[in-house]
């Protein structure tokens, strides 16, 4: 079953907490509410989150404040909802480091389909970091793979297989999606490509441990 997002609703409305917590969660969201800053605060404390929705116009500190401050720590996304349209507000937000507005009243479709759009960005994997896949290192800026000091090139295509897999470990890929991600048509050609692959990341690639075969399905790619 695939992971539920988690998300956080701050503002100081009851209603609007309400009835958002009660639509997203109609869409397969989980959602906690805060109805302030205070509040917020000590949610993001204990809880990990993969979005907030913060209203800018509350009392105490407001939704403006309360980015600044999370963006200082976190790169968690965030979207701010406000009754003030103008465009230097929206500007202001975004300056703060928030990653979208939406002016208030809206539909909760918009902000279904905005909050959509942001966490599949989030979750697409930065190929400036490194990632460890058991003991080999793998950089898919230099387009290295490091296992036990020997450093060892990928190519483009074998890039593009790695980025798909390591987006989504235990997820199984027949070997039509890999053809796909990859660019390469001949099953053989896949074959052999999952092999040098195997060379690269295994200590022992006649007994993968990590890129394995799930036999009549196709490929997939665990990570400890």
């Amino acid at each position: 079953m695939a992971k539920l997002n988690h998300l956080l609703v701050v503002d100081d409305d009851n209603r609007i907490r309400g009835l958002l917590k009660e639509y997203l969660n109609e869409k397969n969201f989980i959602i906690s509410t805060a109805e302030n800053s205070f509040e917020a605060k000590n949610k993001l404390k204990f809880l990990k989150f993969d979005l907030l929705v913060i209203d800018v116009m509350m009392p105490g500190q407001d939704g403006y404040d309360l980015t600044k401050e999370i963006k200082k720590e976190s790169n968690i996304p965030i979207i701010l909802l406000t009754a003030k349209s103008e465009v230097e507000n929206r500007i202001k937000g975004l300056e703060l480091g928030a990653d979208d507005y939406l002016s208030k009243p809206f539909e909760p479709k918009e902000l279904l389909l905005r909050i959509n759009n942001i966490i599949k960005k989030s979750k697409k994997l930065d190929t400036k970091k490194k990632y460890f896949i058991g003991k080999a290192q793998v950089d898919l800026n230099k387009m290295t793979i490091q296992l036990n000091n020997n450093f060892k090139k990928i190519n483009e295509t074998e890039k593009k297989v790695l980025l798909e897999m390591l987006t989504n470990p235990g997820k199984t890929y027949s070997r039509l999606k890999i053809a796909k991600i990859s660019g390469i048509t001949q099953e053989r050609s896949i074959d052999v490509m999952i092999t040098r692959l195997r060379q690269k990341i295994e200590q022992n690639p006649k007994k993968p441990k990590y890129l394995q075969t799930v036999r009549g399905s196709g490929y997939v790619l665990w990570i400890e």
